[in-house]
């Protein structure tokens, strides 16, 4: 779906830069990474957010980021393609169902016995965390990108 017509001027504009637009997971996983990483001993589960596997069909990269860390275990979340309710603003305007969709990811999450739920996207974040302390899961949540600046913290130290 476009949001220009065939004969827009700024059709073409915009699909070159689009081409030129990547997630940060993406970037990295196909770039490889190189620094040093410290281990962090600990058990992760993912919660693919909706925009990055239905939208851009982003899968493996942010996995294959995660897996890259020495030490971390991951678990993979039954149904992690799921929605966890945020939705952009879906857990404001659709409070109630949000939270039923949050209540069934958190129970995926339990079920992993991970000490870290990780996502991809900002609102997954807020929703997940949210989700970890109303239902008391005891559980960390971090964007990849947190997990992997822990990573990297005086890893040259160690």
């Amino acid at each position: 779906m476009s949001l220009f017509t065939a004969d827009d001027p700024a059709r073409e504009q915009a699909e070159k830069f689009s081409a030129k637009a990547r997630d940060a997971t993406e970037f990295l996983a196909e770039l490889g990474l190189r620094a040093p990483l410290r281990t962090l001993p600990l058990r992760v589960t993912y919660q693919d957010a909706c925009h990055l596997l239905h939208g851009q069909k982003i899968r493996e990269a942010p996995r294959r980021l995660i897996r890259a860390v020495p030490g971390v275990e991951l678990i993979e979340m039954p149904h992690a393609d799921q929605c966890c309710g945020s939705a952009g603003v879906y857990n404001v305007t659709q409070t109630k169902a949000s939270l039923e969709l949050l209540a069934q990811r958190m129970d995926a999450t339990r079920e992993t016995q991970a000490q870290v739920i990780l996502t991809t996207n900002p609102g997954c974040s807020l929703q997940l965390r949210a989700g970890a302390a109303i239902h008391r899961t005891g559980q960390e949540v971090l964007h990849v990108m947190e997990l992997l600046d822990r990573a990297l913290a005086n890893a040259d130290s160690i």
